[in-house]
């Protein structure tokens, strides 16, 4: 789910999903956080995510600025060590209990014992395959001469990245390779029962790359260290990553992972079990049709402002190790295509008016999400341009404003809004007599929720007296008159 952050889990809660902030920065907006000043960097639901979404890097404080300039951080989320510990072995086994329910014939994610695959089930000799083949293809992409080239933010040493934008052309070129696979007789529904081995594969490429990653870290300088994933702990800095940007000459690992392989993997798979559906009953299900368009129109929106990722916290703060490398490589594109894989085994007739009521639900959520986007950004880019100049803004002792009209002065996140609205829309056509399709609903209702309460806390330290000012006038957080 843009995914417009990539965050998949809760930061502090990704994600992706999609995890995010740390202690001594500011995230904004889905993919997500609060974004209202002007003067901040930009960026694009899963979604982090897709969790894809839109961060900003901001200093707290003055009292925290020599504490920025260190290379070392004894602050630890996720439950530290103990988290550290237990969340590598909890969500690989979540992600394999979520495929295998939607694949069982009562898909309740409430029996217990639950049903479980076989050994069998869980491993294929194509799964490693179409995997590497996979990571391959999107390899020579990243290098694709098209598309322009842009400086991430400044550097610790004064430096800056460069970064290629050329991931939607990656999504179109993947997509076209996939038709002519199609169109050549390639079997895309063998995806369906290549869930499992795959999903293992990804898992196990997870855990592989993590240690890569970690021990690497160690011929880093100290300036290319996060500072959340220093910590000394061996443990937590493997699982929160302990090297901000690990490149191999030019290529950036973490940027590659963020949005291409597991994102654009997540509508191939979708397409899969729509192919799928096609030999057990002839044709796609209107409800397929629905979540695949949708999801699509969710993928694509992401790499098209995939420049929008160079500002979020995933690329400028958040070291690269198992927490990130899991979510890009395995929890997006597993288990937030569940719906299409649900619908494989469980054919809903929806009518032409649930059909429509669903659509107009998707496409409302999706407006408010780019426009509330587009305006926190266009706001930060020009504050005199003419769509926003305008707007009534409260000045901070930070030198910054804080939009208090237009989509900022509805609700104090309005992109989490309509990235909820889509998100209800993707399970809808699903139907209500299971839970499955709605754990994603779930999932990322409680990451948003968890993340404004951390915003609000950040942004209340960060702005101080503003803030309160700021709250009183907009007193909704996420609903209007609601919460």
């Amino acid at each position: 789910m843009t995914t417009e952050e990539s965050d998949w889990l809760p930061k502090s809660s990704a994600q992706r999903n999609t995890f995010g902030g740390r202690v001594h920065l500011q995230t904004t907006g889905r993919v997500k956080q609060s974004g209202l000043d002007a003067n901040s960097p930009v960026r694009s639901s899963v979604h982090c995510t897709a969790s894809y979404s839109y961060k900003r890097l901001t200093m707290r404080p003055n009292s925290h600025a020599a504490k920025l300039k260190s290379s070392h951080s004894t602050e630890r989320e996720f439950g530290g060590t103990l988290g550290a510990v237990c969340i590598p072995v909890f969500l690989p086994l979540t992600v394999l209990f979520l495929i295998s329910v939607s694949r069982s014939p009562e898909a309740s994610v409430l029996q217990w014992p639950p049903a479980l695959p076989s050994s069998d089930q869980l491993w294929d000799p194509l799964a490693p395959v179409v995997l590497l083949g996979w990571m391959g293809l999107h390899i020579l992409l990243y290098f694709l001469p098209v598309g322009k080239v842009s400086d991430g933010l400044t550097l610790r040493d004064g430096s800056r990245l460069k970064y290629p934008i050329n991931g939607f052309h990656a999504l179109c070129i993947s997509s076209g390779l996939v038709m002519l696979f199609l169109g050549l007789g390639a079997p895309l529904g063998r995806l369906f029962e290549l869930l499992p081995p795959l999903a293992v594969c990804a898992i196990g490429a997870s855990f592989l790359f993590s240690i890569y990653l970690y021990i690497r870290s160690f011929w880093a300088p100290s300036h290319a260290l996060a500072l959340g994933g220093n910590t000394g702990n061996p443990l937590y800095d493997f699982f929160i990553g302990r090297e901000l940007n690990p490149r191999i000459g030019s290529f950036d690992l973490k940027y590659f992972c963020e949005l291409r392989p597991g994102l654009i993997g997540w509508v191939v798979i979708n397409l899969g079990m729509l192919m799928k559906e096609v030999e057990l009953r002839g044709s796609p299900s209107l409800a397929m049709i629905l979540v695949n368009c949708f999801q699509l129109l969710y993928v694509a929106d992401a790499l098209w402002n995939e420049e929008a990722v160079l500002t979020t916290m995933d690329i400028v703060h958040d070291g690269f190790g198992f927490m990130l490398v899991f979510g890009d490589l395995a929890w997006v594109p597993f288990t937030y295509g569940l719906q299409a894989a649900f619908l494989v085994v469980h054919p809903q007739s929806l009518s032409a008016l649930g059909a429509a009521v669903i659509i107009v639900l998707n496409g409302i959520g999706y407006y408010i999400f780019r426009k509330s986007n587009s305006q926190k950004n266009q706001f930060r880019r020009d504050p005199t341009h003419p769509s926003v100049s305008k707007l009534e803004t409260i000045a901070t002792a930070t030198g910054k404003r804080l939009l208090v009209s237009g989509w900022w002065g509805l609700v104090r996140h309005p992109n989490y809004l309509g990235d909820l609205l889509m998100a209800l829309a993707w399970s809808l056509p699903c139907g209500f007599s299971h839970l499955l399709p709605y754990f994603y609903v779930v999932y990322f209702t409680i990451l948003l929720i968890h993340r404004e309460a951390r915003d609000e806390r950040q942004c209340r330290d960060k702005y101080g007296v503003a803030w309160d000012t700021y709250c009183r006038r907009v007193p909704y957080r996420i609903f209007p008159y609601i919460y």
